[in-house]
């Protein structure tokens, strides 16, 4: 009798499991970056943002679609007395091409759905095409406030971002149009009572997502069943400053705020082992 599961039908399975698993941990990760919020009391406020933003489901999904794809290889075959290895018959190598065939077909079938479902996650970009990281940079360089987003491979994107306006409203970055997958690095609230809330949970030790580190250690087992082992996945290393006149309520920083010449200064060093994510609490004017 033949192997009950070969090497190859794990990795095939893995495959399959790992695209659902790649849509679901598909998040933005900052690399090496500088950010700032400046927040006025009269409720302007600024946010910049220069660095690496990785975009890790992106180059994972496009590797999916372009590995497994060799030729047949009959699996073992074993004497159902002694389970010693044995030579396949005839039959038996036939037997397994017609179901290697069916499996191929069933695994393209399952893959075209998925690179639907896909596309429709990635607001209409197919994250399996070559060009599916471009097609990104080209929505993200049409939105307001991207002053430059240049693609370095491996799902990696250098960008300049700078935004300036009243904080009226909420306030979440980044955002990408037509894109619901898009995890924040910066949330701002603003509450009735005129102060403004900061979350920065891509900043934090999750980068964002509650589950996102499972996820990837999933991927990483994914990958080491192929045989590659890597996940290109940047270190975050990065400051996040607020500067504002308001009145700071509450904040998580270390040292509390420093005297600035703009007004009172809040400043994290974000790196893969920090303890918390930013948060703090302005108060701004009525």
């Amino acid at each position: 009798m033949t192997n009950r599961l070969s090497l190859r039908q794990v990795a095939a399975a893995g495959l399959v499991a790992g695209m659902s698993l790649l849509l679901a941990a598909c998040l933005l990760s900052p690399g090496k970056f500088v950010s700032a919020l400046d927040l006025r009391k009269d409720g302007r406020f600024s946010f910049t943002y220069t660095g690496q933003i990785s975009m890790l489901g992106l180059s994972k999904l496009a590797e999916l679609d372009r590995k497994d794809k060799g030729a047949f290889v009959a699996d073992k075959c074993f004497d159902e007395d002694s389970e010693e290895d044995r030579p396949c018959t005839a039959a038996e190598i036939a037997a397994q091409k017609v179901k290697w065939e069916d499996d191929r077909k069933a695994a393209a079938e399952k893959a075209k759905k998925d690179a639907e479902q896909a596309k429709v996650l990635f607001g209409g970009i197919d994250p399996t095409s070559p060009r599916a990281a471009e097609e990104m940079a080209e929505r993200l360089r049409k939105q307001a406030g991207w002053k430059s987003v240049v693609y370095k491979g491996d799902g990696l994107f250098e960008v300049d971002f700078a935004i300036a306006g009243r904080i009226d409203h909420d306030f979440a970055f980044p955002t990408i149009e037509r894109f619901p997958m898009a995890n924040a690095f910066l949330v701002l609230n603003r509450r009735a009572d005129g102060s403004v809330r900061v979350d920065a949970p891509g900043f934090g030790p999750s980068s964002g997502s509650g589950n996102a580190m499972s996820n990837l250690a999933a991927m990483a087992a994914m990958d080491k069943v192929k045989g590659d082992g890597k996940v290109p996945m940047p270190e975050m290393d990065g400051t996040f400053t607020i500067t504002t006149d308001g009145q700071i309520l509450a904040n998580n920083t270390d040292d509390g705020p420093a005297k600035g010449t703009a007004g009172q200064i809040l400043k994290w060093i974000v790196t893969p082992r920090s303890s918390a994510a930013p948060t703090a609490l302005v108060m701004l004017g009525h």
